[in-house]
């Protein structure tokens, strides 16, 4: 994992939440679905030969690689291939090619490039429910391509940079090249806003003309929108330049899009042939990246494990261990990073944190029998505590933050003496979670919920999984998904 570095404490707060909220961002994804910052894509990438093809091209190989390689499921992949022909038939474009693949990430999300191909991540299809709410994620992603939406962004990112640019260098004038830059990103976010709501409804569209439920993305937004609420501290101010419309703000113009069409319903959600599809598909984080059990915290390819402070909800992602408490009071974040050997603790926490540093509270010590600087840092909305250990020739860095003047050292010494290498047998026991289809023997979802092997709210991700509301009761010998190691 590499290092991250803090915003300071005129940014106003701790990095995890904005953090979080950038790493788990995506078009369908848990918000809606973006392009990974680190992969560029060509105004006119090479078309894909054929929907079963991939043919290797530098931009696949990297969005593959940025999200932990490609899930082999034959099952799964037959199923997403057999929607996306039956979809691209009844679109406007029968004659182009597709090819669809199964990104291996727990993340909720799915993006299309030009040249057609579409990456669903295996957590999306977890998700949904039915036939026709992984049908509709695919129309929105295909109505991207068929809208050539990527090459008009890139037309229009291109041509604000050139009139900033020439401003600036040309014709001296920095302070107005500034305000032009302004103005470009929120004509960026308002486009890629109408982007999405045109995507939505050219999606809503095209699902029913394949035979689908119109009203699939309407249900799919739902429970990416409850799935994201598991997650959250609480409700936050839309961010005037998020480039993808709040889930609400979708669901309803989905729900309008569908109702324009015909009453819920209509088309097939075919829910068996989802099932058959998803059952032993992998859930959650891939264990070799790192898992939660129970309230362990464990990376079997780093060595380290520690256990998750009381009322702290965790996310791993692929930079860093983010967590935090469910009223968002408190937050934690635990990462690696560089340090040159013989370089003094203390020296790396001052180098990794770009806010003040109380001097006087800077201490080397040892934590479970490892090497250490702690530190105390007041911002302006919160306080944290820092450590910096080395454990078996890395060094980790453990900040926790309490908003307000609340200073968290007893629950933060807890936690980072906590800090310690796997067990091997620990490492041994350590399985990948999936997704099991099985039948309710009771009408009380409690009785399933029970034996899902999440690290927390089961019953809450239970009911997302299988599109159930809070109070609905289970049908004795219909089928349901769980998830199991």
């Amino acid at each position: 994992m590499p290092g991250l570095r803090l915003p300071a404490r005129e940014r106003g707060g701790l990095a995890g939440a904005a953090l979080l909220a950038a790493l788990l961002a995506g078009c369908a994804g848990e918000q809606a679905v973006v392009m990974p910052a680190a992969v560029t894509v060509p105004a006119e990438a090479p078309r894909t030969t054929g929907a079963r093809e991939r043919p290797a091209d530098g931009d696949h190989a990297k969005l593959v690689a940025a999200f932990g390689g490609e899930v082999q499921a034959p099952a799964t992949q037959r199923f997403l291939t057999e929607i996306t022909e039956r979809l691209v038939k009844a679109g406007d474009r029968p004659d182009r090619s597709y090819a669809v693949t199964i990104l291996d990430s727990g993340v909720v999300n799915a993006f299309a490039l030009p040249n057609g191909r579409l990456y669903v991540t295996r957590g999306l299809v977890a998700l949904a429910s039915d036939t026709s709410e992984v049908a509709a994620v695919l129309a929105h992603e295909i109505a991207h391509v068929t809208l050539s939406h990527a090459n008009a962004r890139t037309e229009l990112e291109l041509r604000a940079q050139l009139v900033s640019r020439v401003v600036t260098d040309v014709l001296n004038d920095p302070t107005t090249g500034s305000q032009l830059r302004n103005q470009s990103r929120f004509a960026l976010a308002k486009f890629s806003r109408e982007q999405e709501f045109e995507a939505d409804e050219a999606g809503v569209r095209t699902l029913a003309r394949a035979g689908y439920d119109a009203f699939g993305a309407a249900r799919f937004l739902t429970a990416l929108n409850r799935t994201t609420a598991l997650k959250s501290s609480g409700a936050s101010e839309p961010d005037m330049l998020a480039t993808h419309p709040g889930t609400p703000e979708r669901i309803a113009l989905v729900t309008r899009a569908a109702r324009r069409i015909g009453a819920p319903g209509l088309g097939a959600d075919d829910r068996a042939r989802y099932l058959a599809a998803v059952d032993g598909l992998a859930y959650g984080d891939n264990p070799a990246e790192g898992a939660v059990r129970g309230r362990r915290f464990i990376h079997p390819g780093l060595g380290i494990a520690f256990e998750v402070p009381d009322g702290f909800s965790i996310e791993n992602t692929r930079n860093a261990v983010l967590g935090t408490t469910q009223e968002g009071s408190r937050r934690l974040l635990f990462d690696q990073v560089d340090s040159r050997e013989g370089q003094p603790l203390a020296e790396v926490l001052k180098a990794t944190w770009n806010d003040s540093i109380d001097e006087g509270s800077i201490e080397s010590r040892t934590v479970a029998g490892h090497e250490a600087a702690v530190a105390l840092s007041k911002g302006k909305d919160w306080t944290f505590r820092l450590a910096a250990i080395r454990l078996g020739g890395s060094t980790y860095r453990m900040i926790m933050a309490a908003k307000g003047a609340t200073d968290p050292d007893p629950a933060f010494r807890r936690w980072i003496g906590s800090l310690a290498p796997v067990r091997p047998e620990e490492a041994r026991s350590l399985r990948p979670l999936h997704v099991e289809v099985t039948a309710a023997a009771t009408e009380d979802p409690a009785e399933l919920a029970g034996r899902m092997a999440v690290p927390d709210k089961p019953l809450e991700r239970f009911l997302v999984l299988n599109g159930l509301e809070r109070g609905a009761r289970l049908k004795p010998g219909e089928r349901y998904k769980i998830v199991v190691e």
